[in-house]
């Protein structure tokens, strides 16, 4: 996921659900109330651990976090280079990526009817608008900062919205990737502290449609994967200056990749 986020164009949210876990992910994240606090403050240690533990589903959050922190500081330097120096090539094998991706969520719906159908051509509608849209000129201050981590955050956990093309579209894609390679920890914690309040409250809306309503919300969602494909392909044909069937290459192998760990984690 972490390695996805990284990536304007691939969501993380698509990895967790590709991977089984965007449920349990969801479920666990709007599960937390902080109640645990209210013990702390009265000094009730036990009450405390025991709330804790009650509310927060450590064995997800702790590999999980952990993953996408080290994949977030290790990767991003190695993304940069392949986009700067090979965009084309890079951009085919996330296409590839996001289409087997989307294919195989559309398989595991329970049934396929007219209103899923729809449902999923206004979300590759919407989507394919939304990523045409043009990157604004913004500042890099810290409530700017603070505010494009809760825009972005809930984004990372959509699977086919990109969090990093919202960041992009933000203005600050460039300026938080220079940030984490420079270690400036004072963006890196203001932006991360807005990602923590977005996602606390929107992992609940999330959570709600994905109990009632979780044919139509998966239909949806496929739709918005699908219209985002706009994105990889503008890049691959406006930065194409080798071999198109390495392109091709390159977008089966991404293919492959989710067909084979889709199999292998199911």
């Amino acid at each position: 996921m972490g390695s996805a986020d990284t990536i304007p164009g691939v969501s993380g949210g698509t990895i967790a659900l590709i991977t089984g876990i965007y449920e349990r992910l969801i479920h666990a994240i709007s599960s937390i109330k902080f109640g645990f606090i209210k013990p702390l403050i009265k000094l009730d240690f036990a009450g405390f651990k025991e709330k804790l533990f009650e509310e927060i589903d450590f064995e997800l959050f702790i590999p999980l976090v952990l993953g996408i922190g080290i994949a977030v500081l290790t990767l991003s330097k190695v993304i940069r280079y392949l986009l700067q120096n090979y965009t084309a090539y890079t951009f085919s094998f996330f296409l590839g990526l996001i289409l087997a991706s989307a294919y195989i969520l559309y398989t595991k719906l329970d049934e396929i009817n007219i209103k899923l159908i729809i449902l999923t051509i206004i979300g590759i509608i919407l989507s394919y608008i939304f990523v045409g849209l043009n990157p604004i000129a913004a500042n890099h201050s810290l409530i700017v900062l603070f505010f494009s981590g809760m825009i972005a955050i809930c984004a990372m956990i959509l699977p086919g919205i990109s969090g990093s093309f919202l960041l992009l579209l933000l203005g600050q894609y460039a300026y938080m990737l220079d940030s984490l390679n420079s270690l400036n920890f004072t963006e890196i914690i203001v932006f991360i502290a807005g990602a923590f309040i977005g996602i606390l409250g929107f992992s609940k809306i999330l959570n709600y449609l994905l109990e009632n309503y979780e044919s139509a919300t998966m239909a949806f969602l496929i739709g918005i994967m699908i219209g985002t494909l706009r994105l990889p392909f503008n890049q691959i044909t406006s930065n194409l200056t080798g071999s198109w069937l390495i392109c091709l290459i390159l977008a089966i192998i991404g293919v492959v990749l989710i067909v084979v760990l889709e199999k292998k984690l199911s």
